[in-house]
């Protein structure tokens, strides 16, 4: 009788991670046998765990903080989406052995959004608050479906600079002060890239960002979201929402390019909704 299939995230810290229950109950539905782990690893360790984890047979992996950067930089070939971001969250096996770096984040925050949700994103005029790994990320697949215009604040200028510069689409992307937040307007989309609230520590945002019909998404789920969710239904937004969604999305992307099937999202979110 021929072993499960053994997949892991890797992160640090990981135990809280959602990871295995997800990939479990995506492979209930198609009757796949797999083993799915967290693996903590130290940053000065993450290299050869990785390495280690595939050369005894592991057939795919997901990557969490701290490690999206170093994912990407080890693997051997990039999607555009990884090297656009400069991150992974998922790798794979080649059929020669060599590792391939995949970001399905960005894919899984949009399909949240238009497919969960059914907002349709075209014509919004967008507000991106950080501008690191996790807004990385996702800024390139905000415009892609068809976000008119991305502003994004930083507490550092420099990175929300090199972001734009990055996505070299000046007529469509633009960087403000984090100190003129009160003077910007206000915005249809609001998207939490920042890690205030996975750190603890609180967002101070003016309410006047939020426009009449405003959607706000913070990448975070949880009680890492809750700050903001909570002062985006405080200024009147139409939709507030955490990153539950985003995060089993991107989890249905990794496991469609593993097993070359895609599940079905709404049942496991679902259920996760009822506990987190």
């Amino acid at each position: 009788m021929s072993q499960p299939s053994q997949f892991a995230v890797f992160g640090h810290p990981i135990a809280h991670s959602l990871s295995p229950r997800i990939h479990q109950a995506f492979a209930r539905q198609f009757g796949i046998a797999l083993e799915y782990r967290t693996t903590d690893a130290a940053p000065e360790a993450f290299a050869a765990a990785v390495r280690g984890f595939f050369a005894a047979g592991g057939a795919g992996a997901n990557v969490t903080l701290p490690h999206k950067g170093a994912a990407s930089a080890l693997a051997d070939e990039r999607s555009e989406a990884a090297m656009r971001a400069g991150s992974a969250n998922t790798l794979t096996r080649l059929p020669d052995g060599r590792l391939a770096a995949h970001n399905t984040d960005g894919t899984g925050l949009v399909r949240d959004i238009t497919e969960r949700h059914r907002v349709d994103l075209r014509g919004h005029d967008a507000l991106m608050l950080g501008a690191g790994g996790a807004a990385r990320a996702v800024a390139w697949s905000l415009l892609d479906a068809g976000v008119q215009t991305l502003t994004i604040v930083n507490r550092t200028p420099e990175t929300a600079d090199a972001l734009a510069d990055a996505i070299g689409e000046p007529a469509r992307v633009h960087t403000r002060y984090w100190n003129d937040l009160a003077d910007l307007g206000s915005y249809d989309l609001i998207v939490n890239a920042t890690s205030a609230g996975v750190l603890g520590g609180g967002l101070k945002l003016p309410m006047s960002l939020v426009g009449a019909r405003a959607l706000c998404y913070d990448l975070a789920y949880g009680a890492a979201a809750i700050d903001f969710v909570a002062w985006a239904k405080a200024a009147g937004a139409r939709y507030a929402w955490d990153g539950l969604g985003m995060l089993v999305e991107q989890a249905a992307e990794a496991f469609e390019l593993w097993h070359g099937r895609r599940p079905d999202t709404e049942p496991v979110y679902q259920a996760l909704r009822a506990t987190v």
